[in-house]
């Protein structure tokens, strides 16, 4: 097979759970969680001595901080009999019709799945399996940074000319690791997305990346098991007191690093990008990054009012609907970044092909497709 330098996102697709959770919804389960919340960030800021250091994040953050939900508008958690598998397999089919291909036209398959569903594998088998893939399948983990490396990834082995088409399917339900009563689940979500990735017309596709490691957040972020209120042990994902500190202090240098780096490798520069697309894990982080990069805020997209937080698969939400918009479209120049807790940041610079979008995701929800193991994370 003869290498191809053109290479990157030939279709996209999304896929989410079937329940919707809005604020109205926390404020009418749980109205003394939601009142508590508010009197301390009431509280928070009346004291001049809580209010946090106005660097650029901790600025762009500062608004937020009386709405107890911070800025989460409305979030999706995975409904019974769904699954990260049934999130993956519906985006994994959607791609692959929005391509035109078939489970025979795929070579390889890459799966990000923060985290996997079952103890000590990844998903990758188990889609293949679902999905009838004879293809290699293999798991890939940058926690939340995933999408980036993915595709650098699979870009360089179909330019490597050893692979035509190598799907990537990326997802996260952190719905499955905190308990509802939990005010830190107001801002996670579950969502899945999945990218074809093969050759395209010359000097179209991924250009240049830009990675490093960020294991100044290893220590942030962590999972132990938890009794249930039947005493039934669960693993819960526990967040640091100390980590939004950790975030504001770092999160301009990744970002500068990164997106310079890919930029200046790529031969071009800020202004000559169309679209930037950011992973926005909060409400105000397209924002900051706006505002750091001293771009204008019509060149990015936040869809963190649709998602909330959905990890990994944040990245790909936002290129679809930018692309849905028409703020992308074909031989623009793109630029994507992502980061992950206790893995890497990275940016890709790309020049957008002729990208096949599947079907809208707020459609109806099909039937799940895929049985979840007895062996899963949530129930371990």
């Amino acid at each position: 097979m003869i290498a191809c330098q053109s290479v990157g996102i030939s279709s996209l697709a999304l896929s989410f759970p079937s329940i919707k959770r809005t604020k109205e919804y926390y404020r009418e389960n749980y109205p003394d969680l939601v009142a508590d919340a508010e009197q301390k960030n009431l509280a928070k800021l009346m004291s001049q001595d809580n209010l946090p250091a106005c660097n650029e994040f901790d600025s762009q953050m500062l608004p937020y901080l009386s709405d107890p939900f911070r800025g989460t508008v409305e979030k999706r958690i995975l409904g019974p009999g769904e699954s990260s598998l049934t999130l993956e397999y519906r985006a994994a089919k959607d791609a692959l019709e929005a391509a035109k291909l078939s489970v025979d036209d795929v070579d390889l398959l890459i799966v990000g799945s923060f985290l996997p569903e079952h103890i000590g594998f990844g998903n990758a088998a188990f889609l293949a399996r679902e999905m009838g893939l004879n293809c290699g399948a293999w798991n890939l983990d940058a926690s939340c940074g995933s999408t980036p490396v993915a595709l650098q990834t699979a870009c360089a082995l179909v330019q490597s000319g050893g692979y035509r088409n190598v799907l990537v399917v990326i997802s996260c339900t952190y719905s499955r690791f905190f308990n509802e009563d939990d005010t830190l689940s107001w801002f996670f979500s579950d969502g899945a997305g999945a990218m074809v990735v093969s050759p395209l017309k010359a000097n179209q596709g991924i250009l240049s990346t830009k990675s490093v490691n960020t294991s100044m957040l290893c220590d942030q972020f962590f999972f132990q098991l938890t009794p249930d209120e039947q005493g039934k042990a669960r693993l819960r994902m526990q967040v640091d007191k100390g980590t939004n500190k950790v975030i504001s202090r770092i999160s301009a240098g990744l970002l500068r690093q990164c997106c310079e780096g890919a930029v200046a490798a790529a031969g071009v520069s800020f202004d000559q990008i169309d679209c930037f697309i950011f992973n926005t894990p909060t409400a105000w982080f397209a924002d900051f990054c706006t505002q750091i990069l001293n771009i204008d805020s019509e060149r990015t997209i936040n869809t963190y009012p649709l998602y909330a937080n959905i990890g990994p698969a944040l990245t790909l939400a936002n290129l679809y609907h930018a692309a849905q918009l028409g703020k992308i479209r074909e031989n623009n120049l793109v630029l994507i970044y992502g980061f992950g807790a206790a893995s890497s940041a990275t940016a890709n610079v790309m020049r957008w092909g002729k990208v096949a979008l599947g079907s809208d995701p707020h459609l109806n929800v099909p039937e799940p497709a895929v049985k979840t193991s007895i062996m899963s994370l949530a129930s371990c």
